[in-house]
């Protein structure tokens, strides 16, 4: 090969990031791929929001009202449920541990744990500016250790009943008037920046997939699996009808509809090639030689891109793994399932991210 041009080759593949379109086999083409700041602290969020909307509303809040299992500070010790902050800490905590760079917290200006309060002036001002004007993030580009870095508040309001009675009611709680709905503090989220403005497509669906995970997995180990061995409640695929626990592919599975709804252009969902609901088995090409891939090598991550309407849309599928006795145990004994013999932290399918690229 003329060596000029293999030198031009290397230039362009080391400027930028470039990934194969898998959906468009007539065309061979390189896209570059990435989201604004932003937008990914957006779907960050909007996984957090609506994770949380699930484990407040319909477990703390339905079990509550339907079988008194009552949330509180000390849930190990008296074998009840995480409170829904304590539940986000413990899936952030998870989330900063995988080394990924993003983080993220729970804050108020009116902390029953003063850990819980501003760590700086920033975070003080953007507590204040979501109080007032709940409808829009308060963001801020700084340098930390000579890395740029993206921050941005978001609002955390009272979406249950029981973050209500519980900071209304708390001897430690500075503010006691709180209301449905209304702003209780913020959630701050914080990922470094590139020289570039846009951040690769890959990392934000890294940081999104892990903030998925960390919430199912926290669900599955501190929720179900630990009441479930103290038989205090089990988790049932007929959960609502038999005031039972939701499964932990069932509590990923409600988050994602509140996602879709909020058309946004992230969307997520979960599927197998041994699916017990066929909604959930594998539609396109590219789902299918998704789980081939991490099938044969559970560390791999498999991406693309599709096109719809002149838009690219990038895609990525990760392994999605037995994380509890009851994932196994449902699967193994439902009579719509096409596979019984699975155990714990095998593969069970796949966990497709897709959101709009630049």
């Amino acid at each position: 090969m003329n060596k000029l041009l293999l030198s031009s080759i290397i230039l362009i593949l080391a400027a930028s990031i470039f990934l194969f379109s898998n959906q468009s086999w007539s065309e061979t083409k390189f896209i570059p791929l990435g989201v604004a700041p932003i937008i990914a602290t957006d779907y960050i969020h909007s996984v957090i929001e609506a994770d949380r909307t699930i484990y407040s509303k319909l477990i703390v809040e339905r079990l509550g009202d339907a079988i008194s299992l009552k949330a509180t500070e000390n849930y190990l010790q008296e074998n009840t449920l995480p409170l829904p902050a304590q539940f986000l800490l413990l899936a952030s905590e998870n989330v900063t541990s995988q080394g990924l760079g993003m983080t993220y917290r729970l804050m108020s200006l009116w902390p029953i744990n003063p850990q819980n309060g501003p760590n700086d002036s920033f975070e003080e001002k953007g507590l204040e500016a979501v109080r007032k004007n709940p409808n829009k993030p308060f963001t801020t580009i700084f340098t930390s250790k000579g890395k740029r870095m993206f921050k941005a508040v978001y609002p955390d309001k009272a979406v249950s009943k029981s973050c209500v009675t519980c900071h209304n009611s708390h001897p430690k709680s500075p503010k006691k008037d709180f209301k449905m709905g209304g702003v209780m503090g913020g959630i701050s989220i914080t990922l470094p920046l590139g020289q570039e403005d846009l951040i690769p497509a890959k990392v934000v669906a890294d940081y999104i997939h892990a903030v998925i995970e960390s919430d199912r997995m926290i669900y599955a180990e501190y929720v179900v699996n630990r009441l479930q061995n103290n038989n205090i409640v089990n988790a049932s695929e007929h959960w609502w009808k038999d005031n039972k626990l939701l499964l932990p592919a069932q509590f990923l599975l409600n988050a994602s509809d509140i996602i879709a709804h909020k058309r946004m252009g992230l969307m997520y969902k979960l599927y197998s090639p041994w699916p017990i609901n066929q909604y959930n088995r594998a539609v396109t090409k590219f789902e299918q030689q998704g789980m081939e891939v991490i099938a044969k090598n559970p560390k791999e991550t498999f991406i693309g891109t599709h096109e719809v309407h002149d838009r690219q849309f990038f895609e990525a599928v990760y392994p999605d793994f037995a994380v509890s006795k009851a994932c196994v145990s449902c699967h193994n004994s439902h009579p719509d399932s096409p596979k019984r013999d699975f155990k714990l932290n095998d593969v069970m399918g796949g966990i497709m991210l897709s959101f709009p690229v630049q």
